[in-house]
């Protein structure tokens, strides 16, 4: 037995019915009037037949558990559509549906939730439009999930989540925002294209993506930052700008173990792992990609005091302009000496001794260092405080 209709008007108490009976549904083009709210499966008053329904219980919460296929592809759902417990008690009732589930370009006019609910087959949202809130809050995906040219007309709500295979958010519109508080990205998060409809920001605290160095999360990244300078929130825009460089640079070392494995492509892989280690040490680590200024002013630090203790000790020889002789110079000349080396400005009353071929060396090496690291350093600042 199946449920099986084409551009025809049914009501919700009609398709509760088929998925208490375990029988495949197949909606194509349809209008679903009323509620389709599986908790009214367990209400006396609807005298539905549970029978053949799949029902347990684990620690206090109930399992109704549907094994057929179930696709709903271009429907209307005029009510609102509930595959949960009340809002206040969503663990009262948890909804799973083993096989493959699709919505694929439906309309929900009402509210939409799926908070809790156990997917292990695909979850096909592709083209669906969200009239009002929808709530996948502590779903868990076990299997792929698509909500590609989907539109949130409401607030999106996933806070919670589980997305244990890919997800794909391509080319979706939050037009009110979105909530992805501790949601967990097991596999590739696709969300190149995805946009926000209004001002409205994201919420993304506690964001957890298993494969951070894959670089997975660079289309997640770009999304926030978006959002969020649209919204003006500027200085999370810069957060969100270094941790999608950071998700380009890892996925782009990654693709160095994709290629062909031959050992006549192995001199052209260790190329380029090399010429990606500058990118590394000065863009990643030292420049933080621009939004790291006191990265750059703390390393500036630490090579004036660390070179200033060198001229200070025995190893270097530094002359005074107006001593003939090399003298160990107390801490405070080092550091003097270090400092106007740095900063390329050499007053010329001390000099490293021509034959002192060490000393020589760590004064041009602090003099270069030095220039780049003012350089970046007012780029930096530049960069943060222009936006907007």
């Amino acid at each position: 037995m199946a449920l099986q209709r084409e551009k025809q008007r049914i009501s919700s108490s009609e398709v509760l019915q088929a998925l208490a009976d375990g029988e495949d549904i197949r909606l194509e083009g349809c209008t679903i009037s009323g509620d389709l709210d599986v908790k009214r499966l367990f209400v006396k008053d609807e005298s539905f037949d549970t029978s053949r329904m799949e029902v347990g219980s684990r620690d206090e919460t109930s399992v109704a558990t549907f094994s057929q296929s179930i696709v709903f592809n271009s429907c209307i759902f005029e009510g609102d559509i509930c595959f949960a417990g009340p809002w206040d008690k969503t663990d009262e009732l948890t909804v799973i549906f083993k096989r493959d589930i699709g919505f694929n370009s439906s309309c929900f006019q009402g509210q939409t939730r799926f908070d809790g609910v156990v997917f292990r087959g695909l979850a096909g949202f592709d083209g669906c439009t969200f009239q009002r809130v929808v709530g996948f809050r502590h779903a868990d995906f076990g299997a792929r999930a698509l909500f590609r040219t989907a539109r949130f007309d409401g607030y999106g709500l996933f806070s919670g989540a589980v997305f244990g295979k890919e997800v794909r958010f391509t080319n979706t519109c939050f037009s009110k925002g979105g909530n992805f508080t501790g949601v967990r990205f097991g596999e590739r998060a696709d969300f190149g294209g995805c946009h926000s409809g209004s001002k409205a920001m994201p919420i993304y605290e506690s964001v957890h993506f298993v494969r951070r160095r894959h670089g997975d999360e660079e289309t997640f990244w770009r999304f926030v930052k978006q959002a969020c300078t649209e919204a003006g929130y500027y200085q999370l825009a810069g957060e969100s700008f270094y941790h999608e460089r950071c998700a380009n640079f890892w996925r782009r070392f990654k693709c160095l173990d994709r290629g062909d494995s031959s050992p006549a492509k192995r001199p052209a892989r260790l190329l380029r792992a090399v010429r990606l280690l500058p990118e590394f040490i000065f863009g990643r680590l030292l420049f933080g990609y621009g939004e790291r200024p006191t990265r750059v002013l703390v390393t500036g630090v630490l090579i004036i005091i660390v070179c200033a203790m060198f001229y200070a000790s025995p190893y270097a020889e530094v002359r005074y302009r107006s001593d003939d002789q090399c003298s160990q110079l107390s801490p405070m000349d080092g550091l003097y000496f270090s400092t106007i080396t740095f900063t390329t400005l050499g007053f010329g009353d001390l000099y490293p001794d021509q034959t002192n071929l060490t000393t020589r060396s760590v004064a041009m090496a602090e003099a270069i260092s030095g220039a780049c690291l003012m350089a970046l350093f007012v780029v930096c600042l530049a960069k943060r405080f222009s936006r907007g």
